[in-house]
């Protein structure tokens, strides 16, 4: 499901989105889910779409951020100019030239790996390309800019927005699904259809709001809310449990013996 929902970033009237649920595949997909005690979903946006496609029973389920690994750092990796950051998978659907193509002061810095890694560092001789990092030499890179830029107009979500805002770092993004549900506007980002503005706006920002409002999104804020969900589907797994009992029974044959 998570895969899938992936795919659909234009909302509940877009007839690419409504495609996966249309059909036989929609019927049996509603039918596995709506089976369960509740059906998790990332986002208001997802819980609003799956809802609008006939799924039941939707719960939210936010994602977690390491707030311990990732922080405000006293670190300049990239220079002291203003930095502008993308992190994430250097490939087509990320839309990363309508960040490169930006007429931004300083310097952009792209950390990541991806199909499309070459032929932008090719196309973009002054833009830095890191490569794939992870843990701490990932957290500096974050703590070492001073906005950071996400163009994508497929994501639903976008973990690197967590990582950014728990290290203190204000977003600049669309007002897409995704960067709309995890980022709020003027407190831990700036969304707006004018990316260049909305990364310039990024940098007047409070970083110690950023990074205070990235807390909400503590491993441990997301674990309680999952617990929270499983208990709550629990209870309502036993109050459907009576009238399913009461549903006759179909008679079953004799299993066949197996041969030897």
């Amino acid at each position: 499901m998570r895969r899938l929902m992936r795919r659909l970033p234009h909302g509940p009237n877009c007839k690419l989105c409504a495609a996966p649920f249309e059909g036989p595949a929609g019927a049996v997909l509603r039918h596995f889910h709506n089976a369960g005690s509740g059906l998790m979903a990332a986002t208001p946006s997802l819980a609003r779409e799956l809802e609008s496609q006939g799924f039941e029973r939707v719960l939210p389920w936010t994602r977690g951020v390491d707030t311990t690994l990732f922080r405000p750092r006293p670190v300049r990796l990239f220079g002291d100019g203003p930095v502008f950051l993308y992190v994430g998978r250097i490939a087509t659907e990320k839309s990363i030239t309508a960040f490169l193509d930006l007429d931004l002061p300083g310097r952009k810095v792209v950390v990541g790996g991806g199909p499309q890694l070459d032929e932008l560092t090719a196309r973009y001789p002054d833009v830095l390309f890191t490569g794939k990092k992870t843990g701490e030499a990932l957290a500096e890179c974050y703590a070492s800019a001073d906005a950071f830029v996400f163009p994508s107009r497929t994501d639903t979500f976008g973990i690197v927005l967590l990582e950014a805002m728990a290290s203190g770092l204000p977003v600049a993004a669309l007002p897409v699904c995704g960067p709309q549900d995890v980022v709020t506007n003027g407190v831990t980002g700036v969304l707006s259809n004018d990316l260049r503005a909305a990364a310039l706006a990024a940098l007047s920002l409070d970083r110690a709001r950023v990074r205070a409002k990235a807390a909400e999104y503590s491993w441990e804020n997301a674990a309680r809310l999952f617990l929270a969900n499983v208990t709550g589907a629990c209870r309502v797994g036993r109050e459907r449990a009576p009238a399913a009992r009461k549903l006759p029974l179909a008679k079953t044959s004799r299993p066949p013996q197996a041969r030897v």
